[in-house]
């Protein structure tokens, strides 16, 4: 894989791990994915997810019936992109009223990227009713609002695994549709 750092002791396990690397070239589009499968979903970030999340309609079917079958939704650093348009049934956004943090503008000035972004995401889920939360740039920042997780940046990866981890080890098992 180009641009891969195979220096890095896990990039180069999973890269001589043929069975990890035939999953990754077989990977399912979300639009085929059965939500009743999961008990969690987690988007990662990127910067890329700025463009592919907010309007992808199998991510936004996905978010929501999970997040409404009782399921934990994460999300890290731009991954919350994704939540930017989900409704729920009830027409309000998943975000509306949860605490809910990700990478921040400020963060986006510091990479100088904010110009480059189609919008600004702290902004953009503070219009949806998010209570924003956020640490110092570059800072460990998660939030967790019932069943909804997110962080505010790759140093918050951690951190949201291990809330999601608690969340489901806490929770009954979901039911099946």
């Amino acid at each position: 894989m180009d641009g891969v750092d195979t220096s890095d002791p896990i990039n180069a396990a999973f890269l001589s791990d043929p069975t990890l690397i035939a999953r990754t070239t077989r990977t399912r589009p979300i639009s085929e994915v059965n939500s009743n499968h999961y008990d969690a979903v987690f988007f990662a970030g990127g910067h890329g997810t700025m463009w592919d999340f907010p309007d992808n309609s199998g991510v936004q079917a996905l978010t929501r019936e999970v997040y409404e079958r009782g399921g934990v939704v994460a999300a890290v650093c731009h991954g919350p992109a994704a939540l930017v348009n989900v409704r729920l049934t009830t027409g309000a956004y998943l975000a509306q009223g949860k605490e809910i943090s990700s990478f921040t503008n400020e963060e986006e000035m510091a990479v100088n990227l904010a110009n480059v972004v189609p919008f600004a995401l702290e902004t953009r889920l503070r219009e949806r009713g998010a209570s924003f939360q956020k640490a110092p740039n570059f800072e460990k920042m998660v939030a967790v609002s019932g069943r909804l997780v997110t962080g505010q940046n790759p140093a918050s990866a951690s951190g949201v695994a291990e809330a999601v981890v608690e969340l489901l080890e806490a929770a009954p098992p979901l039911p099946q549709r």
